[in-house]
């Protein structure tokens, strides 16, 4: 049975975890990881409009993924823990896996 500290651990884990729970969060994560953008960058990036990229940014903000500041009259974000595309890649290493499998499956059916 799980500790009162280890149910708070995964809570905060799903917390951070859920906050990637888009794909529209996922890639500006990704796109945050190659260096600091602004909303108006991010909404070229992402094709969606600005109410709804400063949505998905509160999100990511909230969760402790990314961090603002202000230059002029722009606001910048900043990925806070690069290491999350560790688990993005981890991600990416998981679908390939089911990819071949689902292959190696069609391709058995075929023989």
């Amino acid at each position: 049975m799980m500790t009162p500290l280890e149910r708070s651990l995964a809570e905060a884990r799903a917390r951070v975890i859920k906050a990637l729970g888009h794909p529209s969060r996922i890639y500006m994560v990704a796109r945050l990881s190659a260096g600091d953008a602004s909303v108006g960058e991010l909404v070229e990036a992402v094709g969606a409009d600005v109410s709804t990229v400063s949505k998905h940014l509160t999100v990511l903000r909230q969760a402790g993924l990314l961090s603002d500041r202000k230059e002029g009259s722009r606001v910048l974000y900043t990925l806070r823990c690069p290491c999350i595309m560790q688990f993005i890649h981890c991600i990416d290493e998981v679908i390939l896996e089911e990819a071949e499998r689902g292959l190696a499956c069609v391709m058995k059916e075929k023989a």
